[in-house]
């Protein structure tokens, strides 16, 4: 069936009801992931495949960069080695300069970049909004007030365009689309707005949208994981390739390097910054799928995977210490029981795996491991900071902060109460005052990004400007875009949970490992640059979903290494 045009296709799909499937449900199953698993056994050789996949499942890794997966990539044993046996892309590319959570998982199953998603950052300000809070995260619906003041009703409504599984049920009403992740935003941002289930790790379980109900799997899951953190958790054993990572680093007050995911008993928090979180995360896919049985009906299904355990253990304790390497095999541990477990069920799947964005190390580690021009960013170029240096200067005076912003970088938002001739001063002041720092890259005022085209050709070769123009969408973005230069991390002041971080237009931040597999295909590596907007067609060719020219910013790989191509000509 062919997809009809794409404003049309957007408007039915939202139109959609939001239904709950369930059926039996599956046995409880441990969380706890194991440390140092032996290799998996080599398979049974798989038939070539033919047809489309009856199961599509995307898994995105938060915050697993290129270099990540270049590091470790030889040191895999489990279910990263077998993807690696499938069409390898080591220079996938979150094009955009916005490299946060929520604009790189819009952008993994829409097929586009951030400036056609509306997903610009993972928080932007409406400051016409009606409530107090100007700040408006990327998965809230921001008309509900939720119970809790300092909670927020989640909602997938900010997305502009259709997902494949929404496409997927538009086409053909007997698929099944469901997401599971550890962040709401990873879930609702690859699933869309057709989901037949969807969850995410909320406070010490999964939890769900307003207005459903938590199905079998979740609930089983649940009860398993407040089985795990009734009682203490002993510190993780250390690899031994991850001996040579073992020392102490001084982040301001917070100590990292060393650490091992001890925790007490009832410690939720900690059980989230560890690998236990995507051992759960995996443990309740594999229970959804087997309650609904997908793979097996009479139309090709879709999961969408969010693993968040590398994201939350980056932030947390940077990407080269102890804490990270543990993640590493923990995480090739999950992949593999995932696959394992689809292989068990005589499931024909299609698996992706990507990244939303990737990372960067403290600064202090990089400063004694070659990189002394690593630092932390500036406290002058703390919006706050930065809009009060320009209200003096220039002797305004206005109610509230003259700009703001969520980070001393990305997108700058100016007080409302400015004139338009007031507005073109503090952008020159802002200019002047930022491009004064050594730290700052570039300051682009929102009129020169709109007049800047979509940006096209090889993403690597992408200027800064363009790289913002990807990110840009009017109704939300600022007034102002600041880029940092390399090196220099957003985070003036380290605390727990947050000593590292990304969101830079730099490589480290933008290239992401793209892996296609399935059972039986013949595998390739491809190093030139491709885009994650390239995921969506790519799978819509393989299960044959027509879609109109210009309904995704990507293109279709070919993941046929032969003439043959999976493509359509």
């Amino acid at each position: 069936m062919r997809v009809r045009a794409r404003l049309l296709t957007f408007l039915a799909l939202s139109a959609f009801p939001l239904g709950l499937a369930g059926c039996a449900t599956a046995p409880a199953q441990s969380v706890s992931p194991p440390l140092a698993a032996a290799p998996i056994p080599a398979a049974e050789p798989a038939a070539v495949p033919s047809g489309p996949p009856r199961l599509i499942v995307a898994i995105s890794v938060d915050q697993f960069s290129a270099d990540l997966f270049a590091q470790y990539r030889s040191r895999y044993t489990e279910g990263l080695r077998r993807l690696q046996q499938g069409a390898v892309f080591p220079a996938g590319y979150q094009s955009h300069a916005a490299t946060e959570t929520c604009p790189g998982h819009s952008t993994i199953l829409t097929g586009d970049h951030p400036a056609r998603t509306g997903i610009i950052a993972n928080n932007w300000f409406d400051l016409g909004a009606a409530r107090d809070k100007k700040s408006i995260y990327c998965a809230e619906d921001e008309t509900k007030a939720a119970s809790d003041p300092k909670d927020y009703v989640a909602s997938v409504g900010h997305l502009l365009v259709p997902t494949l599984g929404d496409r997927m049920k538009a086409a053909d009403p007997r698929t099944r689309s469901v997401a599971v992740a550890g962040k709401d935003r990873a879930a609702l941002m690859m699933g869309g707005r057709t989901l037949d289930q969807v969850y995410w790790w909320k406070g010490s379980g999964f939890a769900t949208l307003e207005g459903r109900t938590l199905g079998p799997s979740a609930l089983a899951e649940n009860e398993a994981v407040a089985a795990q953190l009734a009682v203490p958790a002993a510190a993780m054993p250390l690899p031994g390739d991850c001996t040579a990572m073992d020392r102490p680093i001084q982040a301001g007050k917070v100590t990292v390097g060393t650490g091992r995911f001890a925790r007490g008993a009832g410690e939720a928090n900690q059980f989230r910054i560890s690998p236990a979180l995507d051992a759960a995360t995996v443990d309740l896919a594999k229970k959804v799928i087997a309650e609904m049985d997908l793979g097996t009906g009479a139309a090709t299904d879709i999961i969408a995977v969010g693993l968040s355990a590398t994201d939350y253990i980056g932030h947390a304790t940077g990407t080269e210490g102890t804490e990270m390497c543990i993640q590493m095999h923990a995480l090739d541990h999950a992949v593999g029981d995932l696959l394992s477990f689809l292989e068990s069920r005589g499931i024909d799947y299609q698996v992706v795996l990507t990244a939303d964005h990737g990372g960067f190390d403290v600064p202090e580690r990089l400063d004694i491991q070659g990189l002394p021009h690593a630092a932390r960013a500036v406290p002058a170029l703390v919006p706050e900071a930065l809009g009060k240096a320009i209200a003096e200067r220039l002797k305004i005076a206005v109610k509230g902060p003259l700009i703001l912003g969520d980070a001393p970088f990305g997108d700058l938002y100016f007080n409302r109460a400015l004139t338009a001739r007031q507005k073109t001063q503090v952008f020159g002041e802002l200019k002047r005052e930022a491009l004064a720092q050594p730290q700052v890259a570039a300051v682009f005022s929102a009129a020169e990004i709109a007049a800047t085209p979509p940006p096209t050709g090889s993403p690597e070769t992408w200027t800064l400007i363009q790289r913002a123009r990807a990110s840009y969408y009017a109704p939300r973005s600022g007034d102002a875009v600041m880029l940092l230069k390399r090196a220099i991390v957003p985070i003036p002041v380290p605390a727990p949970g947050y000593t590292a971080t990304h969101g830079s237009p730099w490589d480290y931040d933008r290239r992401v490992p793209m892996l296609f597999f399935r059972p039986g295909m013949t595998g390739f590596e491809q190093p030139n640059a491709v885009e994650t907007v390239d995921i969506a067609p790519t799978l819509a060719a393989l299960i044959g979903l027509s879609s109109e020219p210009g309904a995704f910013d990507g293109r279709c790989l070919d993941l046929d290494p032969g003439a043959a191509t999976t493509c359509a000509r």
